[in-house]
């Protein structure tokens, strides 16, 4: 038995966690690095403990420091949470031998499935269908090589500790396989400590689908159904649904009845998720297991009615499993859409920053939930992985979930900072994810060919016009003559500028002229974030915010930020191809020119990691590197001053 529960982890997870331990009555203990010291989870718990620095192999990776948390707050069980060491068997075994309940399975079946190539074998035993591949010990490239061209391509290369598409690499020709080895080994090495790969034959234009299991220990497992995660971009998860809706009830008798006997395979207990890749045949092939709750667990919390970590706390606690097989019901359809601090108009590159507004309590009707790690005024760091929130939809049907979803997503923006919600609500309302047609690589596929759903929103004349009323109502940065009604106000957003000009009057009417078009627009209020206006006889509202001369407009939610140009503009230091600047806060992994280094045009420079992701800054121009300011393993800040060219014929760009 325990009463008090330390939460091993942050964000909306920890959040999570904490409100339904104490539904159930459970005291519950938060921990923080210097960069969560005002995250939610920080105050939503009884108690704290400070942990470490910012980086989480200073802070939410130190088992020793977790330890020392729990024995001073009185915690006598922890909760992994998802990500960090929640499938670290060390871990788990480290709080059974401190006299901890670990919420999760026992270590042995975290061992078992956290090495993918013992797993792989395991299952093989079990009578577990697996894709074809290498899971040998010798790890030397020229025979990782050699086995690759024999499995033939596609294929991937892939870490055998870890998950999260991390130390993940795709090979579809001979020449490609040298610098997958290496990068999946070095990600591999650096996320999870070991740099040990698999092979193993790709299932081309797959879906994946798992099956989400929990067993007891009483000798008890179940499976509560499939969710369906085939829309991925770079083998990351980005919209997850259940049933998914390629599965027949055989089929998903089948697939449940291979992950509960994966689950007993290695005497597994608690909450955990056998992972399949489905070909065109709807052939499934066991791909891992994660021994551990998953992201889109609610998507199964709402189409079952359960509360998943309510069982694993029951479990944990030494009860029985609360339903068997049969009693098990699946109801309506559920989707999950993850809420990413990244651009997907720019690559999908990683986003640091202050959330400005956000309101979910404006999304949360019947049938949605939002689970979130952020507040207003949160500042999202480049320490950790770039989901900020989950936006889930229930109802009757796929059609109905798809509705809710998409107006949940455009009710509640996230201003402040760039985000994928708008890519999110176009996503799910796309032909290929409502036909089912989606594959893990379809995304990865239109980034490349340039599809419209990745090309970034405009806003329309309206909205400019939206915005020159606003900021003639505002004390704005320029200068106004109070002689003059009317004057020009030339705006910007993104790469696109405007002169509009404006005559407004003290009844809050503003008359807006852009080019041949004309509007009158009346400002009503601008309150708590909503903006409400009339515009040629239409009354409308938007979400907005204005911070530091820019005003952030959220409409079907597209987020614009409009800014007034200063009369006096400084030289975009961006274009300068002289200097080449960090991209996004991160570490510097790479650094791959010195001084005195020619370098031509495009050559890659300096790799900067952050929010799992690895970006390249390459040279803009042909020239010699003059200086370098930053070597591997260094901490930067977005914008920071790497490296330093001189331009052939000292001509800038």
């Amino acid at each position: 038995m325990f009463e008090k529960i330390l939460i091993a982890n942050r964000g909306e997870i920890a959040c999570r966690v904490i409100r339904t331990a104490r539904n159930l009555g459970y005291r519950t203990v938060a921990v923080f690095s210097d960069a969560d010291r005002a995250a939610p989870h920080v105050a939503l718990a009884d108690e704290s403990v400070w942990i470490g620095a910012s980086a989480a192999a200073d802070s939410y990776l130190r088992i020793d420091t977790l330890l020392e948390a729990a024995r001073k707050t009185g915690a006598d069980a922890i909760h992994p949470g998802y990500g960090f060491l929640s499938e670290n068997a060390a871990f788990a075994q480290a709080c059974v031998d401190a006299g901890l309940v670990f919420v999760g399975p026992p270590p042995s079946a975290i061992e078992a499935m956290g090495d993918k190539a013992l797993a792989k074998r395991r299952m093989i035993a079990a009578g577990v269908p697996c894709a074809p591949g290498y899971l040998g010990e010798d790890q030397d490239d020229a025979r990782l090589t050699a086995e690759a061209l024999k499995l033939g391509f596609p294929l991937l290369v892939k870490a055998v500790a870890g998950g999260g598409g991390r130390g993940m690499r795709l090979v579809r020709e001979p020449g490609e396989i040298a610098q997958a080895i290496a990068g999946a080994r070095r990600e591999a090495q650096s996320a999870f400590g070991d740099g040990t790969l698999m092979l193993e034959r790709l299932i081309d234009n797959g879906r994946h689908i798992e099956i989400q299991v929990f067993a007891d220990a009483h000798g008890h497992a179940v499976h509560l159904g499939e969710r369906d995660c085939t829309a991925q971009r770079r083998r990351q998860k980005v919209i997850e649904e259940s049933p998914s809706p390629v599965v027949n009830p055989a089929m998903r008798e089948a697939m449940g009845r291979d992950a509960v006997a994966a689950a007993l395979a290695v005497g597994y207990r608690g909450a955990g998720t056998v992972e399949f890749i489905v070909d065109a045949d709807l052939r499934h092939y066991f791909l891992e297991m994660n021994t551990r709750l998953q992201v889109e667990h609610p998507v199964t919390e709402m189409v079952t009615g359960l509360d998943l970590v309510e069982w694993q706390l029951r479990v944990a606690a030494g009860q029985t499993l609360p339903l068997a097989q049969a009693e098990v019901r699946l109801s309506g359809h559920a989707i999950e859409a993850r809420l990413y601090a990244e651009d997907p108009y720019a690559g999908f590159a990683p986003q640091t920053g202050t959330v400005r507004r956000w309101r979910p309590q404006h999304a949360r009707h019947a049938g949605v939930r939002i689970d979130a790690g952020i507040e207003e005024g949160s500042e999202v760091s480049p320490w950790y992985d770039p989901m900020v929130a989950k936006v889930i939809a229930h109802g009757r049907d796929r059609d109905d979930a798809i509705r809710r979803l998409r107006a949940a997503l455009q009710n509640t923006p996230l201003l402040g900072l760039r985000n994928n919600g708008r890519f999110l609500a176009d996503l799910v309302d796309h032909p290929a994810f409502r036909n089912a047609a989606m594959t893990t690589t379809l995304i990865d596929q239109w980034q490349e060919a340039g599809e419209p759903l990745l090309q970034r929103p405009v806003p329309g004349d309206d909205l400019w016009c939206l915005a020159a009323a606003t900021f003639a109502l505002q004390d704005g940065p320029g200068w106004r003559a109070n002689s003059v009604a009317a004057y020009g106000i030339p705006l910007q957003c993104e790469d696109s500028s405007h002169t509009l000009r404006v005559q407004p009057d003290r009844t809050g009417l503003v008359r807006v002229e852009l080019g041949t078009q004309r509007h009158e627009v009346r400002i009503f209020g601008f309150d708590d974030g909503a903006l409400r206006y009339e515009m040629d006889g239409v009354r409308r509202q938007a979400l907005a915010c204005i911070h530091e001369s820019e005003l952030h407009l959220a409409v079907a939610g597209s987020v614009h930020v409009f800014r007034e140009v200063s009369a006096f503009p400084n030289r975009d230091a961006a274009q300068d191809a002289t200097r080449a600047r960090a991209p996004v806060a991160g570490k510097v992994t790479q650094v791959q020119v010195a001084v005195g280094d020619a370098v031509a045009l495009g050559q890659a420079l300096v790799c900067v990691e952050a929010m799992k992701m690895e970006m390249w800054l390459s040279a803009q121009a042909a020239g010699r590197v003059t200086v370098v300011h930053a070597q591997a393993g260094d901490q930067v800040e977005s914008g920071a001053l790497l490296v330093e060219i001189e331009l052939e014929n000292n001509t800038e760009t």
